[in-house]
């Protein structure tokens, strides 16, 4: 037991000192000025290109959504996600051990070329938080967490980020698994990750593309308009778009819905005029709903 003391204690120090060295050693590798140059690259589009040219630069919510960008990536790991993940990964390896297991890799690519390795993780990463989306609309008790980032009315880059820190205890818990039982030899997957998180503030943002025949394969601006719209069609009755960075998976299993492109198209869900619009009751709100 006391080692799992110390890694819960140690986490909370070596996070701190992690994300201190972020701000004030600016490097190639570095997740903070990584995420900022991002997101000032898709907010300096947005206001370049609009596509609601009447939409205010700093739109409804922004700040919140900024605010909420910088808490899910990095201050809800120093609250204590971090530190809790760290003991998690230490019980799922002594119970391999316990059990007789050194891992419980499956398919072996520590061989492969390192973009190679990177390519299939960004794909099959993917493919997993597709179907974890997925859940997240079809299971109620989910559904009530996800709200929070369905709440938004006014899209922009930030509202990528604005989302109940339970998504990502969910999101991780479901993933680790799956992930790591491919043998991926590449320490850093830094590339994969702000690739992610660069897909992902396009997606949000006020912008009028698509890619053309690319939107088969990635997700775009006005596909994941879709997925925030408040009136769902009858035959996608728990939403639709699910897709992160790619499309294909929606185009795949049916699950993909883009009719036409409304810039002003309406957003929320059914039974939003009374969600708190407020950091405070946004984190609260779900744990109260029955």
């Amino acid at each position: 037991m006391e080692i799992y003391l110390d890694i819960l204690l140690n986490s909370f120090t070596d996070y701190g000192n992690y994300l201190w060295s972020e701000i004030t050693q600016p490097a190639w590798d570095n997740y903070f000025y990584w995420l900022v140059g991002l997101s000032l690259l898709v907010f300096g589009l947005e206001i370049w290109l609009p596509w609601r040219k009447d939409q205010k630069i700093f739109r409804k919510d922004f700040w919140l959504d900024l605010f909420y960008l910088f808490f899910n990536f990095f201050l809800f790991s120093l609250i204590g996600y971090n530190a809790l993940s760290n003991v998690g990964v230490q019980l799922f390896n002594d119970l391999l051990h316990y059990v007789g297991l050194e891992n419980v890799v499956a398919f072996e690519v520590r061989s492969w070329p390192a973009w190679s390795q990177l390519l299939l993780m960004f794909i099959v990463a993917d493919f997993i938080q597709w179907n974890i989306h997925r859940l997240l609309h079809r299971v109620q008790w989910l559904w009530e967490f996800h709200k929070v980032h369905h709440s938004v009315k006014e899209m922009g880059f930030a509202a990528q980020f604005r989302f109940h820190f339970m998504e990502t205890i969910i999101y991780k818990t479901l993933q680790y698994v799956p992930l790591a039982m491919i043998g991926f030899g590449i320490q850093q997957f830094f590339v994969v990750h702000m690739l992610g998180v660069f897909i992902g503030h396009l997606n949000h943002a006020n912008l009028n593309w698509d890619y053309g025949p690319f939107k088969y394969i990635l997700n775009n601006p006005k596909m994941h308009l879709w997925h925030h719209a408040r009136e769902l069609p009858e035959n996608h009755k728990y939403g639709m778009n699910y897709g992160l960075s790619l499309s294909v998976w929606d185009y795949l299993f049916g699950t993909a819905h883009v009719p036409y492109h409304d810039p002003n198209l309406e957003l929320g869900f059914a039974g939003d005029e009374d969600f708190p619009e407020d950091l405070g009751g946004q984190m609260t709100r779900p744990f109260k709903s029955k």
